[in-house]
């Protein structure tokens, strides 16, 4: 069997994203860590996705393809794709459980399938798949190729920064009911408040938008809560909206932390802090991957890219009196 990605990674003493960063972002890689990662691709005759002589159709199944979060994950995996000159194929379940087994039913017949933030049930997923190679994007499923964005470290940082900021009772606006990061974000959030001594509110379940964020606004306020941390960046930017339609203001009144970093974040006013994720890479390392499912490698265990809290203008001290 052709070597894949991971024996490189495992010659070269790497992680598997610092390998795939040597053939798709050489530049942000020490010398002497391409070095390593380049000879040990040479002794393993491991051919990139760009030599693949044989062009595949993947199908990608995404949730919300309105969402910013899903047309930066989409840009990664085609442009990583257009390497190869694989063909993707977009399905959009609209966040509904049927459109998404549909959908999965079609997906499945092309070469290989990228399920982004699948909603359904794990046995029910690895049912539908069947034989066809897949790789999971952005939620863990055990014993199948997975690339995740990190789900904990980048919460536990935004509670730590709204602590040190003098905050003590911190809500979290929670997105889609049947997210698997929305749990996983909930979940490091409430077990960093506990750790700090920090009173932690779990808001009602809203959707991943902004008008998800407005209706969460009233909810936030009458919680007590001095900071929201939102489920992604819509819905903060959402509760900042809302908030200003119930006459207060962000951050004098409420600190607001979102998670993803989209684009307009920066552009707010004040600019919103939030948990930078490697959203585009997830995309076009979820490709590699599935390169390695459709030439037959075994799952050789979860990539985890990682997260960075982004400080803007959003967060500040609560009011003392």
């Amino acid at each position: 069997m052709a070597a894949t990605l991971t024996d490189v990674a495992r010659l070269a003493g790497v992680s598997l994203a610092t390998a795939s960063r040597a053939f798709g972002e050489p530049e942000r890689l020490a010398p002497s860590t391409l070095q390593r990662v380049i000879d040990a691709a040479a002794e393993l005759d491991y051919e990139t996705p760009h030599s693949t002589a044989s062009e595949k159709t993947f199908g990608v199944v995404v949730p919300d393809v309105a969402s910013p979060v899903y047309a930066m994950l989409l840009k990664g995996i085609q442009s990583q794709a257009w390497h190869g000159r694989h063909s993707t194929v977009l399905f959009n379940t609209d966040e509904n459980l049927q459109r998404e087994r549909e959908q999965i039913t079609r997906a499945r017949r092309l070469d290989g399938m990228l399920l982004c933030s699948p909603r359904l049930p794990t046995d029910e997923l690895l049912a539908l798949a069947g034989n066809t190679p897949f790789v999971v994007v952005n939620r863990i499923i055990e014993g199948a190729h997975c690339v995740v964005m990190d789900t904990e470290n980048g919460p536990r940082q935004a509670v730590e920064h709204l602590f040190a900021l003098g905050h003590r009772h911190i809500a979290y606006a929670a997105g889609p009911e049947k997210s698997w990061a929305d749990g996983r974000r909930g979940g490091a959030i409430a077990h960093a408040c506990e750790d700090l001594g920090v009173r932690f509110t779990l808001l009602h379940h809203q959707a991943a938008s902004i008008q998800g964020g407005r209706a969460a606004a009233a909810t936030v306020l009458a919680s007590g809560a001095t900071a929201v941390i939102a489920y992604n960046d819509l819905i903060a930017l959402g509760v900042e909206a809302g908030i200003a339609d119930l006459g207060r203001r962000c951050p004098e009144d409420l600190s607001i932390i979102g998670n993803d970093d989209i684009e307009i974040a920066s552009a707010q006013q004040p600019g919103l802090t939030t948990v930078r994720l490697a959203i585009e890479r997830c995309g076009s390392l979820g490709v590699e991957v599935l390169l390695q499912a459709v030439a037959g490698a075994a799952p050789a265990g979860i990539v985890d890219l990682e997260s960075q809290l982004i400080v803007r203008g959003s967060t500040a001290p609560p009011r003392t009196s």
